[in-house]
């Protein structure tokens, strides 16, 4: 008995120290300090609104979206959380709705709705966990053919819209505000110079990424109810250092609680290097060697 009992302390010692060495993810918050996600959760459910911004081919963030989404809506009961998705458009919102609400076959949805080519491994598993519990699903990215139509052109392009188009997106005219961080970037890679603060080459490319960024804000704050939450998947540059998505929201209402989540790879999982400190309120740190889904 002696002898089976070492042998279950070394065993579990043993276990211990192999998931400790080779963690599959890391969580930290915006300072870097190290973050326990029990208490990440606590503050997650009292927020209005939760943008977890993924790598959109990554794995591990698919399934800790779907822990976040199981545990907030254990935590907040039933009622109280609402999904929202980047990786559906607006026009096929009545689809999304009947398979949450489990009227329509996953066959006619997988059709109809367009979904990403991931969304049989990434997606499809939060959308059966929602109609399993009921909860609300939101499709909230402008559809595809209007923010081509703006990289192409400019937001002039959206001016002649009929109005059952523009109920698609966000109010219109749309103010674009090119000092964001983000978008400042996207000038920098996509043509942008110095002497260009609108973004020279980029600015259509920056005003179909603020399209999109608007329209998803627009439809996050008409979406919930007073005392729910809505967990919403994006990739993280539409939400890295509060931006994209969360300065739409502000501007729109300034009172709504916000919390972010970004998704990270590094090479060393131990600290949170310099350039992902202050990405998110909290930053999921997974190996540069992790497989992807694409």
């Amino acid at each position: 008995m002696r002898n089976l009992a070492l042998k279950i302390v070394c065993l579990l010692a043993l276990c211990s120290f192999t998931l400790g060495d080779r963690p599959a993810y890391r969580l930290f918050a915006a300072d870097g300090k190290t973050a326990d996600y029990d208490q990440m959760l606590a503050d997650l459910a009292q927020a209005d609104v939760v943008l977890f911004g993924e790598q959109h081919n990554d794995p591990l963030a698919h399934w800790l979206e779907l822990q976040v989404a199981k545990d907030l809506q254990r935590l907040k009961g039933p009622g109280k959380l609402v999904l929202g998705m980047e990786m559906f458009e607006r026009d096929v919102q009545p689809l999304v709705a009947q398979y949450a609400a489990g009227t329509l076959p996953d066959s006619a949805f997988e059709r109809q709705a367009r979904p990403w080519p991931n969304y049989g491994t990434d997606y499809r598993p939060l959308l059966q966990f929602a109609q399993a519990r009921g909860i609300p699903v939101i499709g909230t990215n402008a559809p595809r053919p209007f923010a081509q139509q703006v990289a192409r052109g400019s937001l002039t392009a959206l001016d002649k819209l009929p109005a059952a188009d523009r109920a698609l997106l966000a109010p219109l005219p749309l103010k674009v505000d090119y000092e964001l961080p983000g978008y400042k970037n996207m000038a920098a890679m996509f043509g942008g110079g110095a002497g260009s603060p609108h973004g020279g080459g980029a600015q259509t490319i920056i005003q179909a990424q603020a399209l999109k960024d608007a329209t998803m804000a627009y439809f996050i704050r008409t979406s919930r109810q007073p005392g729910q939450t809505l967990l919403h998947l994006n990739g993280s540059y539409h939400s890295d250092h509060h931006d994209g998505i969360v300065a739409y929201l502000r501007q729109g209402a300034p009172a709504l609680k916000v919390r972010t989540l970004s998704v990270a790879t590094q090479a060393q999982l131990d600290r949170l290097a310099k350039e992902n400190v202050s990405l998110a309120d909290y930053v999921v740190v997974v190996p540069e060697d992790m497989n992807k889904t694409y």
